[in-house]
C-alpha cells in the first residue's frame, strides 16, 4: 500500500518514533515492502537493510517458511491467555529453548519484549533471595556502558550516564556500577581487568542479589567488545560470594557473535538468561527469561511460590509458532560458517576506516561491525545520506554500525561497508 506525502506529514506531526523529538523530528522514510535483505521505500527506492530491523530479522524479510508458520497458526488461534491455559507452540518453543541453552537452564518464562525479559530476570533474583529470608540482597551490580532496556527496572541497570536515562536518575532504584572491561582478547588478560569488580563484590556481597551483564558484546551502550576471560572471572566471583549471575543476550543470542549464545565463548552458565530480538526472526515481539531448577525451586518454596509477573500477551501463539520455525530454520542452515564469513569480510572491509581522521575505533565481532567516530553524527544529515547510498543504516551517537541479516550476500555486505566508509569520510571537518 502506497504511503502518501500527507500520511508522512501526519507521521511527522503526531507519531513518536524511538528516541525522537516531535518538535524536531528526524527524517522518516516510508516502507512499502520488504524482501530478503531489501526494503522498498515509498519513493520506490530499494535499500539494503544493514540493521536486520534492530538485529531481529536474521533470515531477512518475507521468508516463505516463516510466513507459512504464521498462516498455519492463525487458522487455529491467534491468541489465548496463558493464565491457566497452554498450547502446543508454547510447549514446543520452551522445549527448543531448553535444548539450545546450557543443561542447567531448565525453566522458561515467555515474555513479550526484551525489556520485560530483563524485568522478569531482575524480579526472579529478588524473589530468590526474599524466599531465602535474605531480603537485604536487593542491589544489582553491573558494568558501565551497559544497556538492558527502557522500562524502569531495566533502566536502573543501564549505564546511568551513557544509557540515555539520566533524567530519570532520581526516580530509579540506585544500583552498583564498575568500569566496563577494556581487555578485548584473552591473550591480553591480567588481574587488573577484574580488580574493581572483585573489590565491589567482596565488599558488598551481602546486599547484592545478582550481577547483570551483556556477555562479550555490549550493544546499545556502545557496541563494545570484551574478552571471555572477564566472564569466567565474573562467574567464579559470583559463586564465591553467593550472588546470582544474569546474562542479557537479547542482542547477542541466536548466533550473532559466532556461537548460539555469547556466554558459550566463556564456557560458563548463568543462573538467569534473557533472550529476545532474533527469537522470532523479526516477525513478532517475543522474549524469554530462562533459569535453573534451583532458582525456580527456591522461588516456589516461599508463600504461595508464585513468580510475580504475567503479561497479557505472554506466550502469544502466533509469536511462539513463528519462533519455532525460525529456530528450526537457523539450526538447519550453515549459520556458523555464514557468521564467520560475515565477520571476515567486515574485518577486511572496515579496516580502512581506521586511517580516517574522523574515526576513533573500529570493532568487529561475528555479524557485528561498528565504526566509532570522534564526534556524534547529525542524524538529520547522515540518515538521508545513507539512503542516498542505497543502504539502511541507523547510526546512534558516535557509532556507524551494522548487524545485518545472516542471509546477506558478499556484494550486498560490501555496499554496507562502503557506505559506512563514505559517510565516515564525510565527517572529516575541512
Amino acid at each position: 500500500m502506497t504511503i502518501s506525502q500527507q500520511q508522512l506529514q501526519f507521521d511527522r506531526n503526531h507519531i513518536w518514533h524511538p528516541y525522537t523529538n516531535l518538535n524536531k523530528p528526524t527524517p522518516v522514510f516510508g516502507v512499502e515492502s520488504a524482501q530478503g535483505v531489501y526494503l522498498t521505500l515509498s519513493n520506490g527506492k530499494k535499500v539494503i537493510d544493514g540493521m536486520a530491523s534492530w538485529w531481529s530479522a536474521i533470515h531477512g524479510y518475507n521468508h516463505p517458511e516463516l510466513n507459512q508458520a504464521i498462516h498455519e497458526q492463525i487458522q487455529q488461534m491467534s491468541h489465548v491467555m496463558f493464565g491457566g491455559l497452554t498450547h502446543q507452540p508454547a510447549i514446543e518453543l520452551s522445549r527448543q529453548l531448553i535444548d539450545l541453552t546450557a543443561p542447567e537452564l531448565d525453566c522458561v518464562f515467555l515474555a513479550d519484549s526484551g525489556s520485560v525479559a530483563v524485568e522478569v530476570g531482575l524480579k526472579m533474583a529478588l524473589q530468590y533471595w526474599y524466599s531465602l529470608g535474605r531480603q537485604q540482597k536487593s542491589k544489582f551490580l553491573t558494568i558501565r556502558n551497559g544497556y538492558h532496556g527502557d522500562t524502569l527496572g531495566a533502566m536502573s541497570v543501564c549505564d546511568p550516564e551513557t544509557g540515555m536515562h539520566s533524567m530519570f536518575s532520581e526516580t530509579l532504584p540506585q544500583h552498583l556500577f564498575v568500569p566496563s572491561p577494556s581487555c578485548v582478547s584473552d591473550e591480553d588478560w591480567n588481574e587488573s581487568h577484574i580488580a574493581e569488580f572483585r573489590q565491589m563484590l567482596e565488599s558488598r556481597a551481602d546486599e547484592i542479589a545478582a550481577v547483570i551483564l551483556e556477555p562479550i558484546v555490549q550493544g546499545t551502550g556502545g557496541m563494545r567488545i570484551y574478552c571471555p576471560e572477564f566472564l569466567r572471572q565474573v562467574k567464579s566471583l559470583c559463586e564465591q560470594h553467593d550472588v546470582l549471575l544474569i546474562l542479557d543476550e537479547i542482542a547477542t543470542g541466536f548466533g550473532r557473535t559466532g556461537t548460539m549464545f555469547a556466554y558459550e565463548q566463556a564456557q560458563i552458565c548463568p543462573d538467569i538468561l534473557c533472550i529476545g530480538k532474533a527469537i522470532t526472526g523479526g516477525y513478532l515481539s517475543l522474549a524469554a527469561t530462562i533459569t535453573t531448577r534451583n532458582v525456580a525451586d527456591v522461588i516456589g518454596s516461599y508463600g504461595d511460590g508464585n513468580l510475580m509477573h504475567g503479561p497479557t500477551f505472554m506466550a502469544n501463539p502466533l509469536a511462539c509458532a513463528v519462533a519455532n520455525r525460525n529456530i528450526e530454520l537457523l539450526l538447519a542452515s550453515p549459520w556458523q560458517q555464514k557468521i564467520k564469513q560475515i565477520e571476515a569480510q567486515l574485518i577486511a572491509e572496515l579496516a580502512s576506516c581506521r586511517q580516517l581522521e574522523s574515526v576513533a575505533d573500529v570493532r568487529v565481532k561475528g555479524a557485528i561491525g561498528a565504526v566509532e567516530l570522534k564526534s556524534p553524527v547529525d542524524m538529520h544529515k547522515v540518515q538521508p545520506r545513507f539512503v542516498e547510498l542505497g543502504v539502511w543504516i541507523r547510526p546512534f551517537g558516535k557509532l556507524l554500525y551494522i548487524m545485518p541479516p545472516y542471509i546477506i550476500e558478499p556484494d550486498q555486505l560490501s555496499c554496507l561497508t562502503k557506505a559506512i566508509e563514505q559517510v565516515a569520510r564525510e565527517q572529516i571537518k575541512p
